[in-house]
């Protein structure tokens, strides 16, 4: 399967995989390995790659089922609590960062008085901004029914029913409390939450692999689905649903805390460091705790702290392009440029020029720290998920949108001052080599002998 820049196998036999030939292969930035995946890095034609792979070899399938390779946990509790957060959230980014642009415009509409919120040109396109936001709980159980290997449709159901009229009703009608066969039930809003969904799905991986062991056969096809929502949709409302909720919201509290606090350390160390975290390929264990920001405060502070990372790569891509005197390396640059500006694609620039020159990456971990502490300090804020860019501006605008352009633009300009001014070694050129070696060529004759014409 695939995320935004890279290629990711689950590879039985990873000691048979010549990392050095991939990595020589032209459109590959490097390999990265761990967590129990082979990840190759491409860039933004991942897609392309992907697609021109399985048509190569269509034995290959981007579905890896259970059988065909036996997972055993590797790392330690947090490594494989962050692994799963990012095989779950990675899918469902590209609805949330489209669907979030659209509210972000749409704030941006009617703060100006451009569009009538009460007008049914605003209720239409606000539900297209809404739709995966408020049914997020169901994207999120199919997803996490992929990573725990169990049935994504029954997963689905199960989490619908927290969504379904009839219990949403509840609370209209008792309230905060309601029972089930006597044992009270604390009614809550489950729209746009992430724990509980997560936590449900979780926990009916364990009831299902129970269940197939002792339902027969013949009769699985509606007795598993059939005692699964009669077991988990109780459980779900009575246990783990408010456990869920509660966690969301002590989450968001501590980190609305730590960032009002300590703002200016929590945006020095986000800023500075995340580059690393893209470079681990964990970066996106991170998302829920965005997407948890986002539902229960309305807003997200550490999307921001990262826009400093981002646009500090995007300066050392400014940096190189001025800088170099070697036509591909300007090349790369300013084809990594393009992307990172616009998309906030920012790997191309990782690996292809700031990991390989050494003086770059720590010219963009020095700006894109100072950034996010200056951001952090002022308490900069995200009022929707999206990738940090040019294009995504209307997601960061509110109160704090000036300090959000101040922000990017001082990590943008300061990363590529450092990497022109400090420069880098870029050691030979292909074509210096090739020219060197060919003047210091001497051609010899093989054979002694006599030169005759046949004519």
């Amino acid at each position: 399967f695939h995320c935004v820049t890279r290629l990711r196998f689950k590879l039985k036999d990873t000691s048979k995989v010549d990392k050095e030939a991939i990595k020589n292969i032209k459109g590959v930035l490097t390999v990265v390995e761990g967590n129990g995946q082979f990840q190759v890095v491409i860039g933004n034609e991942v897609a392309d790659v992907f697609d021109a792979v399985l048509k190569m070899y269509p034995q290959i399938k981007s579905e890896i089922k259970t059988s065909d390779i036996e997972e055993k946990p590797s790392g330690n509790i947090l490594t494989r609590a962050f692994n799963t957060m990012a095989s779950i959230f990675t899918p469902i980014i590209i609805a949330l960062a489209g669907s979030g642009m659209i509210k972000a415009v749409l704030v941006i509409l009617t703060t100006y008085g451009l569009m009538d919120k009460v007008g049914s040109t605003y209720k239409i396109l606000s539900a297209a901004g809404n739709s995966v936001f408020y049914f997020l709980p169901l994207f999120l159980a199919f997803s996490a029914a992929k990573t725990f290997k169990v049935n994504p449709f029954i997963s689905v159901a199960i989490i619908g029913a927290l969504m379904e009229p009839n219990f949403t009703g509840l609370m209209k009608a008792n309230g905060d409390m309601a029972y089930f066969a006597g044992i009270p039930v604390v009614l809550m809003g489950y729209s746009g939450t992430v724990i509980p969904a997560i936590l449900t799905i979780w926990a009916y991986s364990y009831l299902e692999k129970f269940l197939k062991k002792f339902i027969p056969k013949s009769i699985e096809i509606f007795a598993l689905s059939m005692v699964a929502l009669l077991i988990m949709v109780p459980l779900a409302v009575i246990v783990i649903g408010p456990i869920g909720v509660t966690l969301g919201n002590g989450l968001g509290y501590v980190i609305n805390t730590l960032s009002s606090s300590s703002g200016l350390l929590a945006g020095l160390i986000v800023g500075a460091g995340w580059t690393y975290l893209v470079m681990l390929g964990i970066h996106w264990g991170v998302v829920p705790i965005m997407i948890n920001n986002l539902s229960n405060l309305g807003y997200d502070v550490i999307r921001p702290m990262i826009a400093a990372a981002t646009f500090a790569s995007a300066g050392v891509a400014l940096g190189v392009f001025l800088r170099s005197k070697n036509k591909e390396t300007r090349g790369l640059a300013a084809s990594s440029l393009v992307p990172a500006l616009l998309g906030g694609i920012t790997e191309p620039i990782v690996y292809g020029l700031s990991v390989k020159y050494k003086k770059p990456l720590i010219a963009q971990t020095i700006a894109g720290g100072i950034a996010g502490a200056f951001m952090g300090m002022f308490q900069t804020k995200a009022i929707v998920y999206v990738f940090p860019a040019l294009t995504t501006l209307p997601a960061f605008f509110g109160e704090t949108f000036t300090i959000y352009i101040i922000g990017i633009a001082m990590a943008f300009t300061i990363s590529a001052a450092l990497t022109y001014f400090f420069g880098f070694d870029e050691g030979k050129t292909t074509s210096e080599s090739k020219k060197n070696h060919d003047n210091d060529l001497e051609l010899v004759s093989c054979v002694q002998g006599e030169m005759i014409n046949i004519e």
